[in-house]
């Protein structure tokens, strides 16, 4: 009982319910309209592979552009960016059902259509799930990510059966209607929801900058690039069956388009289930447990897909497949936001798509053309292997356990009185900090400067360096530049709770009559302007 009122507590919250209730019938459209893209394709064309690229052709664009779309999120208001992306998915939608309609595509201009959405859903899917920090409290994170994959799935158990009798009873075109409507609750509850969101005393970032901060942090984070990889080839293997699951409905099952609906629902059948075990799950069992048992479970759905030739059979095989995707996956978006200060959860969880829907989009064209060659049954029964090395390799880079360690901001930093006006973009700064150590500390001391090294690249320091006074052995200086003072105040403020323990930790092993020393130091060059010209002074930047 205590599971289900954990996973059930974000609808405390208006702003959640309302959203998630927009977002049912926002993704019921998108799945009719990827049940109707996928069937035309089988339609346009006899090529196993271009049929997998209708997938691919929604994914691909979360791989390239979802690191620019994590940078909006954590630098401009998410709803906007949210409401400029369903805005334009519907209009890209329209356009799709009217060349349907008048019977103007072809297979190459469907994937030009299906692209284009795959834009707008790359767009918005970081400031949205990046807003979940913004709706719930973090203790309730886990239970929002679980539930709105549990309103995905809902969809896909009911979606793809009523996108297959759209297409059957009228067209795709008619499907690719629906899904422009099914757009509108979503934007008129954005537009009704009024977030809060706290004022920064800093300016915003340049978007290049941004991004490159956003790829620094990963980076620099181990557990943060480990779910990264470990999502990357989970999404590269387990793609295989929704690829592929238009060829299978059409040429092994027998069926027309209402069969692959009712596959696909099972599918999201299948993963309901496994969201609503999630809790109890993870109580049980570590992460890394519950990843290598899906990619298992999962391998062998994929084994029983291929080989089966009966229609029971095929759907109940999908039941499995649904719910280990969904552990998988869910666990992996946690992680990331868990993991990651308010300050970069938007990239962070770009990148984590980018790393997992880029696998997805080679994965949809790895087994797209290992079918044509030797047949849907042997493409799944080879995804199937790629699964169970997926598991394997959990026993050299396991999934970390749910970052636990306060992520906030620690506040504690005060912008220094300065005597040189400089102004917020004056560069280059340089800073030095004292320490004295004893001989005996000198390992711990070694020890906590490779995590603080660590802690400051991450946060956007350059050349760190730590040395050692030759004539006085107990002084150490830490070092690191910055391009300018206000990317110091940034790097400043970005650190966390989670940090102070190295900072207390290289205290108690100082020991001086004071606290460290900070210089912070504004660099002035001598060059020289030609052969006969003595040096000068350049002046700040």
């Amino acid at each position: 009982m205590a599971e289900r009122s954990s996973l059930l507590a974000p609808f405390r919250y208006e702003t959640f319910r309302l959203l998630w209730l927009a977002t049912l019938v926002s993704n019921l459209g998108g799945l009719v309209q990827s049940v109707g893209a996928g069937w035309m394709m089988t339609t346009l064309t006899d090529s196993h592979n271009m049929v997998a690229l209708v997938q691919a052709s929604t994914t691909l664009p979360i791989m390239v552009f979802s690191l620019a779309a994590g940078a909006l999120a954590d630098n401009f208001d998410r709803r906007t960016v949210m409401i400029v992306a369903q805005g334009g998915m519907m209009i890209v939608s329209l356009a799709l059902a009217a060349m349907a309609i008048l019977g103007l595509l072809n297979p190459w201009l469907l994937l030009a259509f299906t692209f284009l959405i795959g834009c707008g859903t790359a767009l918005f899917n970081p400031s949205w799930q990046a807003s979940m920090g913004d709706i719930v409290p973090r203790s309730d994170l886990p239970g929002a990510v679980t539930l709105n994959s549990v309103g995905f799935n809902m969809m896909r158990s009911v979606g793809p059966a009523i996108g297959g009798l759209i297409v059957a009873l009228a067209s795709a075109g008619a499907a690719f209607a629906f899904n422009a409507l099914s757009y509108i609750p979503l934007i008129v509850a954005l537009v009704r929801w009024k977030p809060v969101r706290p004022v920064s005393k800093l300016p915003r970032e340049s978007f290049g900058s941004a991004m490159w901060a956003g790829v620094r942090y990963v980076a620099l984070s181990p557990n943060l690039t480990i779910v990264l990889f470990r999502g990357m080839l989970f999404g590269l293997a387990a793609i295989s069956i929704l690829a592929l699951l238009p060829s299978v409905a059409s040429e092994y099952v027998g069926g027309g388009a209402l069969v692959y609906g009712t596959l696909l629902g099972c599918f999201g059948l299948g993963a309901i289930g496994g969201a609503f075990l999630n809790e109890r799950v993870r109580e049980r069992y570590s992460n890394e447990v519950i990843v290598r048992l899906a990619s298992v479970g999962f391998a062998i759905a994929c084994v029983g897909l291929g080989f089966s030739r009966d229609v029971l059979l095929s759907h109940l095989a999908l039941l499995p497949a649904g719910a280990c995707w969904v552990l998988s996956l869910s666990l992996f978006n946690v992680s990331i936001q868990l993991s990651s200060p308010r300050w970069v959860v938007g990239r962070a969880l770009s990148l984590y798509q980018t790393a997992t829907f880029g696998g997805m989009a080679a994965g949809s064209w790895i087994w797209g053309a290992t079918a044509d060659a030797f047949g849907p049954d042997w493409a799944l029964a080879t995804a199937g292997v790629v699964l169970l090395a997926c598991a394997v390799v959990g026993l050299r880079l396991p999934l970390p356990q749910f970052n636990t360690h306060d992520l906030n901001p620690l506040n504690t930093f005060s912008e220094p009185i300065l005597r040189l006006d400089l102004r917020p973009r004056s560069g280059p700064i340089m800073v030095m900090v004292d320490y004295r150590i004893d001989q005996a500390d000198i390992p711990r001391f070694l020890a906590l400067m490779a995590d603080r090294r660590r802690i400051r690249r991450r946060d956007g320091a350059r050349q760190w360096a730590l040395l050692r006074d030759l004539e006085q052995p107990d002084l150490w200086v830490e070092s690191y530049h910055v391009p300018t003072w206000i990317d110091y105040v940034r790097h400043n403020m970005r650190r966390t709770k989670a940090d102070a323990d190295n900072v207390e930790q290289l205290r108690a092993l100082h020991r001086g009559p004071d606290l460290p020393k900070a210089h912070r130091m504004i660099e002035r060059q001598t060059v020289p302007l030609n052969d006969d010209t003595p040096l000068r002074d350049s002046p700040e930047v």
